[in-house]
């Protein structure tokens, strides 16, 4: 059964990742992608034991976690300052552990940031941000995942273009990218257009929608997002498996996410039950 990754962000301040995805999966989702923060699921602040007790619950519940996704506020692959490289490497391994505990293939990450005023060269914050890479892919294949790029508004290379370049680069099944269509859509970029020109060097692609004057991760059909020549786009690359539903509603979030396999049906997405 063709079935879509749903992502946890919904309930980052309301409850624990487990607890979340226990519900989530008592309705019927089986795979899950996590994001990293603090009191939702922090590396720190679960120790081995509870690392174990987690995955006991996961297994129990048939769930699995597709991906972690380590996020981009908090960290800079890309800083000038060396010592900020190397905590937000830390960071990324801490997650990447976190990872290999729970059997998760898949590490989200941020290419970094470059302060807006008055910014360093773009030469030297991608020699910054490779850099920081040669230290993070091994750490990756050690741990038995791989790290996915996410294109974001706000980091320093945030077209499809960019990140694929990089992809290319790099030239190493441990670096893939993961596709948000809501953050290329607020950038003014085609994600149809986007998806079927990169996907080779594509692993997830995120899903939600948004308008271009505020940036969102909205309900399926309120935002600029042509989802019925998404859905065909998907077919024909990374298949229905390796979207993640990202609409990110604090309020009644199953509610929000029922409805939203409903209207990607009802655009013509192949989903199961």
């Amino acid at each position: 059964m063709k079935q879509m990754i749903i992502n946890t962000f919904s309930y980052l301040w309301s409850s624990t990742a487990i607890d979340a995805i226990e519900e989530l999966a008592n309705n019927g989702y089986q795979t899950f992608e996590v994001p990293i923060s603090s009191p939702h699921c922090w590396p720190d602040e679960i120790s081995p034991a509870e690392r174990s007790a987690i995955y006991g619950r996961l297994k129990q519940h048939g769930a699995t976690i597709r991906s972690l996704n380590a996020g981009g506020y908090d960290i800079n692959l890309a800083s000038p300052g060396a010592s900020m490289r190397r905590k937000s490497i830390e960071h990324i391994k801490s997650v990447i552990d976190l990872a290999a505990a729970w059997r998760v293939p898949e590490v989200v990450i941020s290419p970094g940031t470059r302060r807006p005023m008055i910014s360093p060269s773009v030469e030297k914050t991608y020699g910054w941000m490779y850099e920081s890479l040669e230290n993070l892919i091994p750490l990756a294949k050690q741990a038995g995942t791989r790290l996915l790029f996410e294109n974001t508004p706000y980091c320093f290379t945030p077209t499809i273009g960019d990140l694929a370049s990089i992809v290319n680069t790099v030239n190493d099944d441990s670096l893939k990218i993961v596709y948000d269509v809501a953050n290329a859509a607020y950038i003014g970029e085609n994600p149809v257009d986007g998806l079927l020109s990169n996907h080779e060097s594509i692993g997830l692609i995120h899903i939600s929608d948004t308008g271009t004057e505020s940036w969102g991760h909205d309900p399926i059909g309120t935002g600029v997002i042509d989802w019925n020549g998404l859905g065909n786009a998907v077919e024909a690359t990374c298949g229905v498996n390796n979207v993640v539903l990202e609409i990110i509603r604090e309020e009644n979030p199953l509610g929000e996410f029922k409805k939203a396999m409903q209207d990607l049906k009802i655009q013509g997405w192949k989903l199961g039950n």
